[in-house]
Parts: structure tokens; sequence; C-alpha cells
């Protein structure tokens, strides 16, 4: 039974028409299939699929001295966003602990739009507006209720969208405004399933209109549980599984995104980490044989598995676990408590699903 309490976006009209099997996250009530994740899963890899990603926060930050908070709270180079650039960064406590993982949209000169995970928007937001109090010259806004936002996914996904767009769509990793069937969108070349595609971000009104004109035009309906398997397959993180505050970026294999010189906060317990070397790491592996490791199943010699299900690409069992740093080695072998059972996997290679393999 789902909670009466749960906040609902401006498409779940869309999904009670879609007969949609609805499920509480993160304090939202949201589908988490239509036909069948796996059905959802494929119609990304092969053609477009279209999620309903509305439940995601936003925070605006805004004035002169917009770029020195985010220096400070990011965990990548803000100043290298160039205009109507995207950037994929963390935000961390003093100790290295990892609060979230975010994207960062650069509106204009002194303008950002930084996307934060459902679970933890209101927590973000409390921190950026506690560490704004040392910039007067800055502005931060909540903006969760100013947007909706579809996510547009898949091989297919840039020709249908641009069916309805007046100019020729951004580049991935470039965010820019156009008009979509009529209404004013930020089209986002940005996404999490290792497929070409965009993000929307609209009005909440016009987000009916737009994902009906969407899925007319062939994109299929997808929910949390494709969603899951499609970013598993290609190792990118979910928060609260592969991202806590218990662990930092670097042993999340994330040190890519983490620029210790920009002085954001966590940036010396990064550091630390980084020249020591961390004492266990983030691996992705594959069962080899039967079985499907789930989060929290313990590795066998330390670690435990993250994140784990079964790839409908690859037709075995999958996940992230973070071991010990000596057993990371792409090819060792683990042992993995599977509810009392023991089954073997290997250590494999990022990402484990790479188009045409």
């Amino acid at each position: 039974m789902v909670s009466p309490d749960l906040r609902r976006t401006p498409l779940f009209g869309c999904h009670v028409a879609a007969a949609a099997k609805l499920v509480e996250f993160a304090g939202w009530e949201m589908p988490v299939q239509y036909e069948g994740v796996r059905q959802e899963h494929m119609a990304v890899r092969e053609a477009c699929g279209i999620f309903d990603v509305s439940h995601m926060g936003e925070i605006e930050t805004s004035g002169p001295g917009a770029l020195a908070l985010l220096q400070r709270l990011l965990s990548n180079d803000v100043a290298k966003i160039a205009p109507d650039g995207a950037q994929y960064s963390v935000l961390c406590r003093e100790d290295g602990g990892v609060l979230d993982d975010l994207f960062t949209y650069r509106l204009d000169a002194e303008r950002y739009l930084t996307v934060t995970n459902a679970a933890n928007h209101e927590r973000d937001l409390a921190w950026f507006v506690r560490h704004a109090q040392a910039f007067p010259d800055v502005q931060v806004r909540d903006a969760i209720e100013a947007w909706a936002m579809l996510a547009v996914q898949g091989p297919l996904a840039r020709e249908i969208v641009q069916a309805i767009s007046d100019a020729p769509l951004p580049p991935r990793m470039i965010a820019a405004p156009r008009r979509l069937a009529g209404a004013d969108v930020l089209v986002c070349g940005t996404g999490y399933t290792g497929e070409d595609g965009v993000e929307l971000l609209c009005a909440p009104a016009d987000a009916p209109a737009l994902w009906g004109e969407i899925t007319r035009r062939g994109a299929t309906p997808a929910g949390l549980g494709a969603r899951d398997t499609l970013r598993l397959e290609v190792c990118f993180h979910l928060y609260g599984n592969d991202l806590s505050v218990a662990r930092g970026p670097i042993e999340a294999g994330l040190g890519w995104c983490c620029k210790e010189d920009t002085g954001f906060i966590g940036a010396d317990a990064v550091r630390a980490v980084r020249d020591g070397g961390p004492s266990e790491k983030l691996v992705a592996f594959a069962i080899d044989g039967p079985g499907i490791a789930r989060q929290g199943n313990p590795v066998i010699g330390g670690g435990e598995v993250t994140s784990g299900t079964l790839s409908p690409c690859l037709g075995t069992g999958v996940g992230l676990a973070y071991v010990p740093a000596e057993h990371a080695t792409v090819g060792t072998h683990l042992q993995i408590d599977v509810r009392g059972k023991m089954r073997p996997a290997v250590v494999k290679d990022k990402p484990l699903y790479r188009k045409g393999s």
C-alpha cells in the first residue's frame, strides 16, 4: 500500500493512465515499471525510452559570488564550466564523506542550476544555504517547484526530440533553451543510462503535454526499475548505495571529478586518501554462474555489495562492491555470500556493458 502522504510529480496522471506500477521512492510516488523492467531497459538500449525524473531537486545559485561559493562546495573546478555547460561533481563533508553527487548547469555568467538527488535535496539545500552565509553577494534559491524533468534516452532519443525542437539540440554536456512542441525547455545533453539522449527541464504545467508528444512519436515510458538496471550496466553510481558519507570519492572511483586545489570542503581529506592510496575500492563484478547479489551481501575476505541486479543485456548477475584495495584488480575472483549461498564472481572492467559488445 502506497502512503497517501507521498509527493506526486506533474506527470502522475500520465503514469496512472499508462497503468504504471507505482511505488514509494524518496518520499515520492513514482513508477517503477510499466510493461516490465526488461522491456523498458531494452527499449532504451535499442530505440528510445522516456523517464519522469521530476522528483530530482534543483538549487539555483546566482549573484557575483556564485562561482566562488560553488568552488567552495563542489569537488570539481566550477570555473571550467563553459557558458551553457554542464559538470558532474560530488558534495563532500570536511572528512571527505560524500553528501551527494550532482550535475551543475551554467545558465549565464552569474547563475547556475544544480540538480540534486531526490532523497538528499533538503539536506543539500540546507548545506548550500549554510555556507552561502559567508558569501553576502550570493542568492541560493530552492527551485524544485519551478521545474519538471524528463529524461529521453536511447539511440533514437535525439531524433525524436529534434523533430519537435525549434533549433538543433545541444551536444553532450551542454544545456541550452529551446522551444519543444510550443513549450520553453532547458535541453541538457546529459543522462544516466549510458545511451545518447537529453534531459528536459520545463515548467511543471508543460510536462504532461511534452510527455504525451514524445511518447506519441515513439518513446517508451520507462520506470525506476529500468533506470537502475541501465545505470548499473554502465557502472554509474547511485547515492545511498554506492556513495555515502561513510566513504569518500577516491574509494568510489570518482577522483577524476575532484580538484583539490580549488579548496572545496573536504579537499584535504580527499587529497590524503589520494596520496596515501585508499584501503578499499569500488569495483564492478559479474557473477560466475547463477545467482544475483544484492546491496548488503558480504564479500568474503572483506567488503560488501552496494548494488546488484540481473543485467538484461549481459544475461548474468552484475553489480558494484567495495572490496579491499588488494582485491580490486580486474580478473580477481571473489566469493559473495548471497543469503547463505556462496556465489563466485569476477572483478570486471568498467563499464560492464559496452555498445556493440
